[in-house]
């Protein structure tokens, strides 16, 4: 089955591309199948931006499209940076300049007040409008110095105390076990074998 990725990051592509490539099916980025300009991101929470891209890309390819809407929300900052994590600096992607940001907001805390977490919420939508979602989630602390080089965003900065490491220093495969990503696709992969 082909499946297209509703994303042009090269970080998640990699991840998503791995676990399906492992039940059979051929992830694809967007930009492999389609020239059609990016839907603008309006939702107010992730489902609503998940479900939005995947709609569109599901009209525009007539294939079924995987999106994805994740972010990073540090506790004591209510939502923030939430549904804006790849924006929260004012550019899209701009990673080091978002991670620069969060630092400098959370400059006043320390210890619990630093607790954040990742959320990811997968949708899946077939050109017939048919849709499954799926969420995940991943607790730890937000740190002020980065350290590791692997992962994307915010995983330098994202600490997990049950490992003594950053996301940006485990391997892929543990990511994709204990991840939002990973903890949502594999609820995502759960809810596909129910049909």
């Amino acid at each position: 089955m082909k499946l297209v990725l509703a994303t042009h990051n090269k970080g998640k592509i990699r991840e998503f591309q791995k676990v399906f490539s492992e039940i059979g099916w051929e992830a694809v980025p967007v930009a492999d199948v389609s020239d059609a300009p990016d839907p603008e991101e309006t939702g107010k929470t992730f489902k609503e931006n998940a479900l939005q891209k995947a709609h569109y890309y599901a009209k525009v390819t007539n294939l079924p499209v995987l999106s994805d809407d994740s972010g990073i929300i540090a506790d004591v900052l209510g939502d923030r940076p939430g549904v804006y994590s790849a924006r929260y600096a004012g550019k899209h992607g701009d990673d080091e300049a978002n991670n620069r940001k969060l630092v400098e907001d959370l400059k006043p805390y320390t210890g619990d007040d630093r607790k954040g977490h990742y959320v990811c919420v997968i949708a899946l939508v077939w050109p017939d409008g048919k849709e499954i979602t799926a969420e995940g989630t991943c607790e730890g602390i937000i740190r002020d110095f980065y350290k590791g080089n692997g992962g994307f965003g915010y995983d330098p900065l994202f600490y997990l105390p049950q490992y003594g490491k950053t996301m940006a220093e485990i391997s892929m495969e543990e990511k994709n076990k204990i991840s939002h990503r990973g903890k949502a696709i594999q609820a995502l992969l759960n809810e596909l074998k129910k049909l």
